[in-house]
């Protein structure tokens, strides 16, 4: 058994479910912001300790924040490893011709601090919100109906090109490409040929998609007359969720703050 899906935990009754959509993610973009300023090395702790202070009251399992850092985690990977040895020119230790420098492995400590950190606020977003209420949220913040509609479609869409893409993999498997000495990850002339023409295809398909579901959209009356959605007095957030936006808002403007008294 996998580790289970992303919906499985969009409907528990944890503090981070119940608060409300837009305060959440305006909190949570303002603490995100705040994390980015982040340049001074002793702050790391204080971002990692309230990352996972949220993460904890989100009540999401460890497993579901492990299997998709490791995606992310891969394209910073090589980076972390080659700054402590090739940045600055204080020397903490040297073995062979590999030497240990404070400045990379500072620079390596922020980049990897902020990382997990922000990482970590995204996902308990979207680990706790339905992607249809995040959406609304937004609009009701003053996204323009054409991005929120584009969001929506490429959201929903992506399962599909995917699927497609997984199918002529597939067909192209059972004609004999990658088969034998020839791996997908091998590079030649032919390979590559063939690789763009299955990323040609691939758009082609999309295209004609989209324009196929464009026009359905516009015979049913897609852009005439649509408003912006107002908030129910139902959504009014609780007293809950403003006193959760409050303390994320001030660690956020905190962190700020310190940043600016410890610059040199």
């Amino acid at each position: 058994m996998g580790v289970a899906s992303h919906d499985t935990y969009l409907h528990r009754e944890s503090v981070i479910h119940r608060w409300s959509p837009r305060l959440k993610l305006v909190s949570l973009l303002v603490l995100m912001f705040a994390f980015a300023t982040v340049r001074q090395p002793i702050l790391i702790p204080w971002m990692l300790g309230l990352a996972a202070g949220l993460y904890l009251l989100s009540g999401l399992p460890l497993a579901f924040l492990g299997q998709r850092l490791s995606y992310p985690g891969l394209f910073i990977l090589a980076l972390v490893v080659l700054l402590p040895l090739t940045v600055g020119d204080t020397v903490l230790g040297q073995w062979g011709w590999l030497t240990l420098r404070q400045e990379g492995l500072e620079a390596t400590l922020l980049i990897v601090g902020r990382f997990l950190s922000i990482l970590t606020l995204g996902f308990i977003l979207l680990g706790t919100t339905p992607f249809l209420t995040l959406l609304q949220a937004m609009r009701s913040l003053g996204l323009p109906t054409i991005l929120a509609d584009m969001t929506l479609l490429s959201y929903r869409y992506l399962f599909e090109i995917a699927a497609m893409l997984a199918t002529m993999q597939q067909a192209m498997g059972l004609r004999g490409f990658g088969q034998g000495r020839q791996r997908w990850l091998r590079v030649n002339s032919q390979a590559l040929q063939q690789l763009a023409m299955l990323a040609g295809n691939l758009l082609i398909r999309s295209y004609e998609q989209s324009e196929r579901v464009y026009k359905a959209m516009r015979l049913r009356g897609y852009g005439y007359g649509v408003k912006r959605p107002k908030p129910s007095p139902a959504d009014q957030p609780s007293p809950l969720s403003w006193g959760l936006a409050g303390g994320v808002v001030a660690a956020a403007v905190g962190l700020v703050v310190a940043e600016g008294l410890l610059r040199p």
